[in-house]
C-alpha cells in the first residue's frame, strides 16, 4: 500500500505527528509517495483545513485524517491511536463514504470567466467590516429573491456543520445528496436556508456594493474579490470526497460529541 502526506500545519504537534506516521509506516511496510496520482490513499496531517486541502488534491483517492487541530469534525484518527488505526485499515477494517463537492465559477462583467476550485465545504459570497451586499439570488434560472446581506453561502452536506452552522443553517447528515443556500444576516424577511436539489445550478448576481464595502467569494477558506455586476455561478461538482471511516460513530455521536 503507497500513501500520499498532506501535511501542511507547521506547529510542533503536527510535525511531531507526521514524524510518528513516518515511523510507523516502516513498521507496517506502508510506502510514502510524494507522487499523489501513485497513491492508494492520502493521510491528512492537521486540522479541518488540512483535510479540506487534501479534498482538493485528492483526484478520487480515498482521505483519511490525522487530527492534530482543534475540533477535528473531518479528522477521524487521534495522534495516540496512528498504529491501531492503520493496522486496521491494513486489515481491511473500514468503509468509505462519498461526499459530494461543488465546483462553481466569477462570471466577471465584461464576460471573463475564471473557475472556483471544487470544495468540500461551501462556496460562500461575504464582504468585508464594512456596509453590505445587494444581490440576487436565482436558482435554475429563476429569481427566488434580491438580497441586502453580508452575504450567502451554498454547502454541501458535509459543510452544514461548518460556516452554514454558525449562520444559523440546518444540520445535515454528510452522506445526504442536496445542497443548502444560506443567507448571511439578511435585511429581509426571507431569512431562512433553503434546501435544493443537488442538481440546482445557484447564480448570484452582485447587483450594488456600498461604498468601502468589498466582496468575496470564498471557497473552503479561500478568497476572491468580485466585484458589482459580477455573476457567481454554483452547482455541485463532478468529483467526490471518499474519505475513509474507521469507527462505527454515527451522524448523531458526532453532533452530539464534536458540536455540544
Amino acid at each position: 500500500m503507497k500513501a500520499y502526506i498532506n501535511a501542511d500545519d507547521t506547529r510542533q504537534i503536527a510535525l511531531d505527528t507526521k514524524q510518528k506516521v513516518i515511523e510507523i509506516f516502516k513498521e507496517l511496510k506502508i510506502e510514502i509517495t510524494n507522487d499523489i496520482n501513485d497513491a492508494d490513499m492520502i493521510i491528512s496531517i492537521g486540522g479541518d483545513g488540512t483535510f479540506l486541502k487534501s479534498a482538493r488534491l485528492s483526484t478520487g483517492k480515498p482521505i483519511v485524517g490525522i487530527n492534530t487541530g482543534t475540533l477535528g469534525y473531518l479528522t477521524e484518527i487521534s495522534p495516540i491511536n496512528i498504529k491501531k488505526a492503520f493496522t486496521n485499515i491494513l486489515d481491511g477494517k473500514y468503509h468509505i463514504e462519498d461526499r459530494i463537492m461543488l465546483e462553481g465559477e466569477v462570471i466577471k462583467k465584461n464576460g471573463d470567466v475564471i473557475k472556483i476550485p471544487e470544495s468540500l465545504n461551501e462556496i460562500a459570497i461575504s464582504k468585508n467590516a464594512f456596509g453590505v451586499v445587494r444581490f440576487d439570488a436565482i436558482i435554475n434560472g429563476k429569481l427566488i429573491n434580491s438580497y441586502t446581506a453580508d452575504g450567502i453561502l451554498v454547502c454541501t452536506p458535509t459543510g452544514s456543520t461548518a460556516y452554514n452552522l454558525s449562520c444559523g443553517g440546518p444540520i445535515v447528515d454528510p452522506t445526504a445528496n442536496i445542497l443548502t443556500l444560506t443567507p448571511i444576516a439578511p435585511h429581509t424577511v426571507l431569512n431562512r436556508s433553503v434546501i435544493l436539489s443537488k442538481d440546482s445550478t445557484v447564480e448570484i448576481k452582485i447587483t450594488e456594493l456600498r461604498e468601502n464595502t468589498s466582496s468575496y467569494v470564498v471557497y473552503d477558506g479561500i478568497s476572491m474579490e468580485v466585484f458589482s455586476g459580477d455573476v457567481i455561478r454554483i452547482k455541485k461538482s463532478y468529483k467526490i470526497t471518499k474519505i475513509i471511516k474507521l469507527e462505527e460513530r454515527s451522524f448523531i455521536d458526532n453532533i452530539r460529541e464534536n458540536i455540544n
